[in-house]
C-alpha cells in the first residue's frame, strides 16, 4: 500500500516563486482552456464547483466563461490566493478564492456538486486525509476528479510536455528540472492512488491515463 502521509519538500509557493509559476503557466493558457472545456460537460448548469489548489486561478476563469457555475477555489498558499483574486478581478469573472488546507477545508459537509484538484495532489502531505475531505464536502451523486502526473511517465514524454508548453529556452531549463527532480519524484502510480481511495468512504475509484498524468474519478 502507498504512503498516507509523507513531508512536502518542494519549493514552497510563495512570494517570488509563485509569481514566476503564475507567469510561466499564463504561457500555457491553451492547456487551461481546454481543461476548462472539457470538465464544463461534466458539469450541470448552477453547480456549485470547487478547485483544489487553484494557484494562479487560470482554470476557475476560464471554467466561468464556459457556463453559470458558482466557482470556489481553496489554495494553501497565500500568495497564490491573492494573485488569483487579482487575475479573477482582471477578468470580470466572480470566484471566491480562499486561503486553506485540502485536508481540513473550511467547508460545511456536502457543499459541492463538482471538485477539481489539477497538478497539486502529489505535494500534499496528506492524500488520504484530502480525499476523505473531498468525500465530506462533496454533495450526494456528486463528482470529484483528480488530475496529476504519473511518477511512471518517461523523462522523454517529459521533456515533449514542457515543449508543447511554449515559454522561453531559459525557462524550459528551469520547468523540465523542476518536473524531473520535484514534480515527477513526488508523483503517484495508478496503484497508489487506488490503495488512498480504499481507505476513504469514496472505497474506489476510476482511473484514466492521460498522457503523462492521470485522471482520477470519484463519484459519491
Amino acid at each position: 500500500m502507498g504512503k498516507t502521509t509523507k513531508a512536502y519538500k518542494g519549493i514552497a509557493m510563495e512570494g517570488p516563486i509563485a509569481t514566476w509559476y503564475a507567469r510561466i503557466t499564463l504561457n500555457d493558457i491553451k492547456r487551461h482552456k481546454l481543461m476548462a472545456d472539457r470538465m464544463s460537460r461534466r458539469i450541470a448548469p448552477g453547480s456549485r464547483v470547487l478547485e483544489i489548489a487553484p494557484g494562479p486561478g487560470y482554470f476557475c476563469i476560464e471554467l466561468a466563461r464556459l457556463g453559470n457555475y458558482e466557482i470556489t477555489g481553496l489554495d494553501i498558499s497565500k500568495t497564490f490566493v491573492e494573485i488569483a483574486r487579482k487575475n479573477a478581478a482582471e477578468a470580470n469573472i466572480k470566484a471566491d478564492f480562499r486561503l486553506g488546507n485540502a485536508s481540513d477545508m473550511p467547508f460545511e459537509k456536502e457543499s459541492f456538486d463538482f471538485m477539481f484538484c489539477q497538478a497539486a495532489f502529489k505535494n500534499f502531505t496528506q492524500p488520504v486525509g484530502a480525499i476523505a475531505e473531498m468525500y465530506r464536502v462533496l454533495r450526494p451523486h456528486g463528482t470529484a476528479v483528480i488530475s496529476d502526473l504519473r511518477r511512471d511517465a518517461s523523462l522523454q514524454e517529459i521533456d515533449l510536455e514542457v515543449r508543447n508548453m511554449g515559454v522561453n529556452r531559459l525557462n524550459e531549463w528551469f520547468t523540465k528540472q523542476t518536473f524531473r527532480r520535484m514534480l515527477l519524484k513526488n508523483a503517484y502510480t495508478v496503484a497508489e492512488m487506488e490503495a488512498f481511495v480504499a481507505q476513504t468512504p469514496f472505497g474506489k475509484c476510476k482511473i484514466e491515463i492521460d498522457g503523462i498524468g492521470f485522471q482520477v474519478g470519484l463519484e459519491k
